[in-house]
Protein backbone atom coordinates (compact mmCIF):
# COMPACT_ATOMS: atom_id res chain seq x y z
CA UNK A 1 0.00 0.00 0.00
CA UNK A 2 2.92 2.71 0.85
CA UNK A 3 4.68 1.75 -2.32
CA UNK A 4 0.78 1.87 -4.43
CA UNK A 5 0.69 5.80 -3.07
CA UNK A 6 3.49 6.76 -4.33
CA UNK A 7 5.80 6.13 -1.56
CA UNK A 8 9.32 5.31 -1.34
CA UNK A 9 11.33 2.16 -0.02
CA UNK A 10 12.05 2.82 3.38
CA UNK A 11 15.69 1.84 4.46
CA UNK A 12 16.00 2.22 7.72
CA UNK A 13 14.05 1.57 10.89
CA UNK A 14 11.88 4.45 11.66
CA UNK A 15 11.55 5.97 7.93
CA UNK A 16 7.73 4.83 7.68
CA UNK A 17 5.15 3.88 10.06
CA UNK A 18 2.02 2.66 8.62
CA UNK A 19 -0.75 1.77 11.09
CA UNK A 20 1.56 0.99 13.61
CA UNK A 21 3.88 -1.09 11.78
CA UNK A 22 7.94 -0.18 11.23
CA UNK A 23 8.21 -0.57 7.57
CA UNK A 24 11.48 0.02 7.32
CA UNK A 25 12.27 -2.74 10.26
CA UNK A 26 10.18 -4.77 8.54
CA UNK A 27 12.16 -4.27 4.77
CA UNK A 28 15.79 -4.28 6.78
CA UNK A 29 14.80 -7.95 8.51
CA UNK A 30 14.32 -9.37 4.91
CA UNK A 31 17.31 -7.95 3.37
CA UNK A 32 19.55 -9.74 6.44
CA UNK A 33 17.35 -12.94 6.46
CA UNK A 34 16.77 -13.13 2.51
CA UNK A 35 18.67 -16.66 2.76
CA UNK A 36 16.35 -18.17 5.27
CA UNK A 37 13.39 -17.57 3.32
CA UNK A 38 11.56 -19.83 0.66
CA UNK A 39 12.22 -19.18 -3.22
CA UNK A 40 8.80 -17.62 -3.35
CA UNK A 41 9.36 -15.10 -0.73
CA UNK A 42 12.67 -14.42 -2.45
CA UNK A 43 11.13 -13.94 -5.55
CA UNK A 44 8.46 -11.85 -4.32
CA UNK A 45 10.57 -9.19 -2.75
CA UNK A 46 12.48 -9.01 -5.37
CA UNK A 47 10.43 -8.70 -7.87
CA UNK A 48 7.46 -7.12 -6.68
CA UNK A 49 8.85 -5.17 -3.79
CA UNK A 50 12.40 -4.07 -5.06
CA UNK A 51 14.13 -5.53 -2.33
CA UNK A 52 17.06 -7.13 -2.61
CA UNK A 53 19.28 -9.11 -0.30
CA UNK A 54 22.03 -7.48 2.02
CA UNK A 55 25.30 -7.90 1.09
CA UNK A 56 28.19 -8.75 3.41
CA UNK A 57 28.86 -5.31 4.72
CA UNK A 58 25.61 -4.81 6.13
CA UNK A 59 25.27 -7.36 8.00
CA UNK A 60 24.97 -6.61 11.68
CA UNK A 61 28.21 -7.00 13.68
CA UNK A 62 28.05 -10.16 15.60
CA UNK A 63 27.04 -10.24 19.56
CA UNK A 64 29.58 -10.37 21.93
CA UNK A 65 29.52 -13.53 24.27
CA UNK A 66 29.71 -13.90 28.02
CA UNK A 67 33.51 -14.51 27.93
CA UNK A 68 33.88 -11.49 25.23
CA UNK A 69 32.13 -9.36 27.71
CA UNK A 70 34.44 -10.38 30.25
CA UNK A 71 37.60 -10.13 28.89
CA UNK A 72 36.64 -6.33 27.80
CA UNK A 73 35.81 -5.53 31.04
CA UNK A 74 38.88 -7.54 32.49
CA UNK A 75 41.10 -5.32 29.97
CA UNK A 76 39.45 -2.00 31.52
CA UNK A 77 40.12 -3.36 34.56
CA UNK A 78 43.80 -3.89 33.99
CA UNK A 79 43.93 -0.31 32.22
CA UNK A 80 42.33 1.21 35.64
CA UNK A 81 45.26 -0.63 37.72
CA UNK A 82 48.14 0.27 35.62
CA UNK A 83 46.72 3.82 35.97
CA UNK A 84 45.79 4.51 39.10
CA UNK A 85 47.83 1.34 41.28
CA UNK A 86 44.70 -0.06 42.92
CA UNK A 87 41.49 -1.59 42.35
CA UNK A 88 39.23 0.71 44.42
CA UNK A 89 36.81 1.63 42.08
CA UNK A 90 33.89 3.84 42.47
CA UNK A 91 30.51 2.19 41.80
CA UNK A 92 30.07 4.96 39.14
CA UNK A 93 33.17 5.09 37.54
CA UNK A 94 32.86 4.65 33.66
CA UNK A 95 35.99 3.57 32.31
CA UNK A 96 36.88 4.50 28.71
CA UNK A 97 38.88 1.81 26.51
CA UNK A 98 39.84 1.57 23.16
CA UNK A 99 39.23 -2.11 20.88
CA UNK A 100 42.02 -2.98 18.13
CA UNK A 101 44.70 -1.00 18.49
CA UNK A 102 44.63 3.46 18.16
CA UNK A 103 42.34 3.40 15.64
CA UNK A 104 39.88 1.07 17.35
CA UNK A 105 36.25 1.52 18.99
CA UNK A 106 36.13 3.54 21.80
CA UNK A 107 34.07 1.74 24.24
CA UNK A 108 32.47 3.17 27.94
CA UNK A 109 32.47 0.66 30.47
CA UNK A 110 30.74 0.84 33.78
CA UNK A 111 34.09 -0.59 35.27
CA UNK A 112 32.79 0.13 39.11
CA UNK A 113 29.97 -1.72 38.84
CA UNK A 114 31.64 -4.56 37.04
CA UNK A 115 34.71 -4.92 40.08
CA UNK A 116 31.80 -5.24 42.65
CA UNK A 117 29.87 -7.72 40.87
CA UNK A 118 32.90 -9.60 40.90
CA UNK A 119 34.12 -9.45 44.34
CA UNK A 120 30.37 -10.54 45.11
CA UNK A 121 30.29 -13.40 42.53
CA UNK A 122 34.35 -14.14 43.79
CA UNK A 123 33.38 -17.95 45.09
CA UNK A 124 31.52 -18.46 41.89
CA UNK A 125 34.17 -17.03 39.63
CA UNK A 126 36.92 -19.83 37.30
CA UNK A 127 39.86 -19.94 39.10
CA UNK A 128 41.19 -18.68 35.86
CA UNK A 129 39.72 -15.55 36.94
CA UNK A 130 40.52 -15.46 39.82
CA UNK A 131 43.97 -15.89 39.64
CA UNK A 132 43.66 -13.16 36.60
CA UNK A 133 41.91 -10.84 39.00
CA UNK A 134 44.58 -11.51 41.82
CA UNK A 135 46.88 -10.58 39.70
CA UNK A 136 46.05 -6.85 39.07
CA UNK A 137 45.21 -6.35 42.79
CA UNK A 138 41.84 -7.44 43.74
CA UNK A 139 40.69 -8.21 46.82
CA UNK A 140 37.42 -9.29 48.31
CA UNK A 141 36.36 -6.02 49.59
Amino acid sequence: MHLDEAGSLPTEPGDVMRQGEDLGRWVRAQRLGFDKLTAVQQWMLEQVLGIEPATGNENPKPRRTQADKWALNFAAAKQFYEREGHLRVPRQHVERIVIGGEDGEERQLRLGAWIGNQRSRAATLTPERVEQLSAIGMRRS
